[in-house]
């Protein structure tokens, strides 16, 4: 979907959430959206709930940075450390708010087979290339796929990859496999992503 004023109903968004789960009220009359319901707003369990956004263009990582928690994001390291991680953590402290969780999710698959893996994982990721924010990812990264952001190869090379984004700010590293089978090398990448 296509919105005008995209950053700005992203800000609104993000305050109504933010009053609900916060507060559990809301009473919000924006440029785009608005919120005051009649009903009592009650989100129950006592702690805050995290919001997230995943932000990827400087507007809505500013954005995210003063009014959520953190950024959910399929980028690479050098995406992460050299413009996401500086720029959400900057609006954070400027807006008074605490370090941002940066959560990389990172396809992933153990294989011998690295010819094997890199078309499975074409036929599964090929659609991100579509998408002009991971456009803009693939190109800053310097990579020729959206492939070559997926951690896939033998235990040790994964295991590796898989440190990259942690060394590069990545607070979460959240473990997206690309076998959805209940296989013997997806026993192994459990077992390899505990270690870690």
């Amino acid at each position: 979907m296509r919105w005008s004023n995209t950053i700005t109903r992203l800000r609104e968004h993000l305050t109504i959430l933010g009053s609900v789960f916060n507060t559990a009220t809301v009473d919000f009359h924006g440029s785009e959206l608005s919120a005051n319901p009649s009903f009592p707003v009650q989100v129950a369990g006592g702690t805050p709930i995290p919001i997230y956004v995943a932000a990827m263009g400087p507007r809505a990582l500013q954005a995210t940075g003063e009014l959520a928690d953190g950024t959910p994001y399929l980028a690479g390291p050098r995406t992460l450390s050299e413009f996401i991680v500086p720029t959400i953590t900057k609006a954070a402290a400027e807006a008074g708010r605490p370090a941002p969780r940066i959560i990389a999710a990172v396809p992933t698959l153990l294989s011998e087979d690295l010819e094997g893996a890199r078309t499975l994982a074409a036929q599964q990721l090929s659609f991100y290339e579509t998408i002009p924010s991971y456009r803009n990812v693939i190109a800053r990264e310097g990579l020729a796929s959206v492939v070559d952001l997926a951690a896939i190869g033998p235990e040790e090379s994964v295991a590796r990859q898989l440190r990259r984004y942690r060394e590069a700010g990545a607070t979460h590293v959240v473990i997206s496999p690309l076998d959805r089978s209940a296989s013997a090398d997806r026993e192994a990448l459990w077992r390899l992503t505990a270690a870690l």
